[in-house]
């Protein structure tokens, strides 16, 4: 294993910060694979997730076992680590720009599309490379001016190759979850099924900038469409993964969501060894366009009435909202069937805050599908 240090552009005078990643394996050699987690820096059971699943890399490299080329970066997002304030993390959002971390990834197939386009030939693998090598030219070539644009275009200088690019986020409380885009699902089947995910929430763009694993598997689906009369692999599966709760840090659930990523690398052939079984999946992948947000009706103190991860049918009751002054007391009923994988961590609620997600089987909403 070897480490890299990533320098990136100062905020302000006497001040510089740098993203670290940790490199198995020989480039080159076997598929690429990129795991980061905390890419909002307030979200950190993929933290103690990767600790896990370094340790076993550093073992099994050390024994040759490593076939592939892997990199972790333990902690994606230096500059939210560094927001505290008055004793509150706020990872989300850099509060100079108030733009979230995960949006404004660099629309890579913008930048490489008309640079590519005479060299494609009727060997995919040869496009591929082409391409790979067009968005490694043009990422060298930025030259970024803020902190937060050098941190993006870090991210995507070590994973822009890939073959996969894993995001590790997690909710405020939920079951595991991943999103992904649509022409990818079959891709993705083996690595929700390892992680025994209660949701898989797809949809093609999700419309509010781009998101890290957006930009990285995007670019893919959306040359191939530019030019059709050659053959563009789907070469990049990227995939938020949504490590349950913020406050599910550590104990069983990172030393088994390590193993599970374990046997993911063994069954694409990044590291040695037979996986087990490949497990039943635990759901059906549903759009994102039909997943339903519960909001609620009015100020109150939240009491939910269904656990993260359980099947609801429309009607169902999901919380009461009980103003205490007033003695009202509201229901919030799902609206679709469907997995509640998703619900907020506080439990006082103004009115129209949104108190959980419902993933539907059929889509019903248009325009931008994830906040800003």
């Amino acid at each position: 294993m070897h480490t890299q240090r990533h320098v990136l552009a100062g905020s302000n005078s006497g001040t510089e910060r740098s993203l670290v990643s940790l490199h198995y394996g020989r480039a080159g050699h076997g598929p690429k694979v990129v795991l980061q987690t905390a890419l909002h820096a307030d979200e950190l059971p993929g933290m103690v997730v990767l600790h896990h699943l370094r340790q076993r890399l550093e073992a099994l490299e050390s024994s040759g076992q490593v076939l592939g080329e892997i990199v972790l970066i333990p902690m994606a997002n230096p500059i939210g680590l560094d927001q505290q304030v008055m004793y509150a993390h706020l990872g989300r959002f850099e509060l100079n720009t108030m733009e979230n971390f995960n949006r404004y990834y660099p629309d890579l197939a913008l930048m490489v599309g008309e640079q590519v386009g005479p060299l494609l030939t009727q060997d995919p693998d040869h496009n591929r490379e082409v391409i790979r090598a067009a968005m490694r030219e043009q990422l060298a070539q930025v030259q970024s001016t803020t902190e937060l644009d050098s941190l993006r275009h870090a991210l995507m200088r070590l994973a822009c190759d890939a073959d996969v690019a894993l995001d590790l986020h997690c909710d405020f409380e939920a079951a595991l979850h991943l999103y992904v885009e649509h022409p990818y699902l079959e891709q993705a089947d083996a690595l929700s099924r390892y992680l025994g995910a209660k949701a898989v929430l797809w949809a093609e763009g999700f419309g509010t900038g781009l998101c890290y694993d957006e930009a990285l598997s995007g670019v893919w689906w959306r040359l191939a469409a530019r030019y059709p009369s050659h053959p563009i692999p789907l070469a990049c599966l990227s995939s938020t993964v949504e490590l349950r709760g913020q406050t599910d840090v550590g104990g069983d659930w990172a030393i088994r969501d390590a193993q599970a990523l374990e046997h993911y690398l063994q069954h694409i052939g990044a590291i040695a060894g037979h996986p087990p079984r490949m497990p039943a999946a635990q759901c059906e992948p549903t759009p994102l366009a039909g997943s339903q947000t519960l909001h609620a009706p009015h100020a109150g103190v939240v009491d939910y009435q269904v656990a993260v991860g359980s099947a609801v049918k429309a009607g169902d009751l999901i919380a009461w909202v009980i103003e205490p002054v007033q003695g009202q007391r509201s229901g919030v009923y799902a609206e679709v069937d469907g997995v509640l994988y998703a619900r907020h961590i506080l439990r006082w609620a103004h009115a129209g805050m949104d108190l959980g997600k419902v993933a539907g089987a059929t889509a019903f909403k248009t325009g931008p599908l994830l906040s800003p």
